[in-house]
């Protein structure tokens, strides 16, 4: 096996060169980038996406060849006038040791309002350890970068990508839709602050699958707002696990449904799958979702509904008014932590209905 795995790998390298020969491919070396962990190459990196995403040429490439890739905050903005922009990362980007450049932009890697892009490979290393101990020490730190964002963007595809050590979240999805995500390594030790693997938000029609990620936060967080949602084949561990929410944080606000979680693996993590909602007059909701075909290795807390969620103590209200409803936990089987397999906390002002507990075997 091991053969025809090295065979296989061959052959997609083969494959992949023979495609960047024979369509337009911008390296970011030829524009100046240079590969040895030192110098800044942002600007390089910016004029190489410039040039493949005004190129009228199909399937318009950009190239990160081996190397390591010092880059600051930038932003690649769309939209192209290519039909399908790409970018191939064969190297590793890396952010700078000084926290300060890009955690106080609270971005790292953005892409905005681009569509029709392919990522594939590489290693994103934004270098979190640093901001970690000064916010673990009680020092005056900034916010933190999220390592990549897509903002408005739609018709994406990212196949793997990994991405280690981010400050704050690694992979933003705001306000996007038609996105897939495969084959993703996303690490930070399990008590780095705030590194949620995957935080989606606003966003419609996104899949991620056959991943494997260990964070700090949780491994996937769906915020407002997000809807026709698949998470399938996930290795989640260590971490919070897999959360919808926190809803209620505003007044108006828009709800999460129609969100499945299916085939996947939580080992010892805070939480297996989550539903939480702070106590607040809202008019937020989470429907019809599914958690199926799950197995747990030793999470503390399997499964939760929580809508009195308020982990700071500082919550005005009692009562969540953000309605849950439609949920079915099915299929979930292995061991929990705690002895509290099912956690369901209810608002008696907006109480959740429809709840559905089928073939589930857990031990304690």
């Amino acid at each position: 096996m091991a053969g025809v795995s090295q065979i296989s790998c061959k052959l997609f390298i083969a494959l992949v060169a023979i495609k960047l020969c024979t369509i337009a491919a911008f390296n970011v070396v030829d524009f100046g980038a240079i590969g040895d962990g030192k110098t800044d190459s942002t600007s390089s990196f910016l004029k190489a996406w410039n040039a493949a995403c005004n190129s009228i040429v199909p399937d318009a490439t950009m190239v990160v060849p081996p190397g390591i890739f010092l880059v600051r905050y930038i932003t690649f903005t769309g939209p192209c006038k290519s039909n399908n922009t790409e970018l191939f990362i064969f190297g590793t980007i890396i952010a700078p040791d000084d926290y300060k450049f890009i955690g106080s932009d609270q971005f790292w890697i953005v892409f905005y309002r681009v569509n029709w892009l392919s990522i594939y490979g590489g290693t994103l290393d934004a270098k979190g350890s640093s901001l970690w101990a000064c916010k673990s020490a009680g020092n005056d730190c900034p916010f933190g970068a999220r390592s990549i964002t897509f903002q408005s963007c739609s018709y994406v595809l990212v196949s793997g990508l990994k991405s280690i050590n981010s400050q704050r979240i690694h992979i933003s999805i705001n306000q996007c839709s038609n996105m897939t995500l495969r084959k993703l390594v996303i690490i930070a030790p399990s008590r780095s602050p705030n590194t949620d693997g995957i935080h989606i938000e606003s966003s419609t029609g996104i899949t991620i699958s056959n991943s494997s990620i260990g964070t700090g936060d949780d491994c996937i967080s769906i915020g407002p707002g997000s809807k026709s949602l698949l998470m399938d084949q996930i290795a989640c561990g260590p971490g919070h696990g897999i959360s919808i929410g926190s809803l209620g944080r505003t007044a108006i606000e828009d709800g999460v449904q129609d969100v499945n979680v299916t085939n996947s693996i939580f080992t010892m993590t805070q939480n297996g799958v989550r539903v939480k909602s702070f106590p607040t007059a809202s008019d937020g909701y989470a429907k019809n979702l599914l958690f199926k075909n799950l197995i747990m290795q030793n999470a503390s807390n399997p499964m939760i509904i929580d809508q009195d969620y308020c982990p700071h103590g500082t919550c005005s209200q009692k009562n969540s008014a953000v309605k849950v409803s439609q949920v079915t936990f099915e299929n979930i089987t292995g061991t929990s932590w705690t002895r509290k397999a099912f956690t369901l906390r209810c608002s008696s002002t907006s109480p959740c209905d429809g709840i559905q507990l089928k073939d589930i075997d857990l031990h304690y």
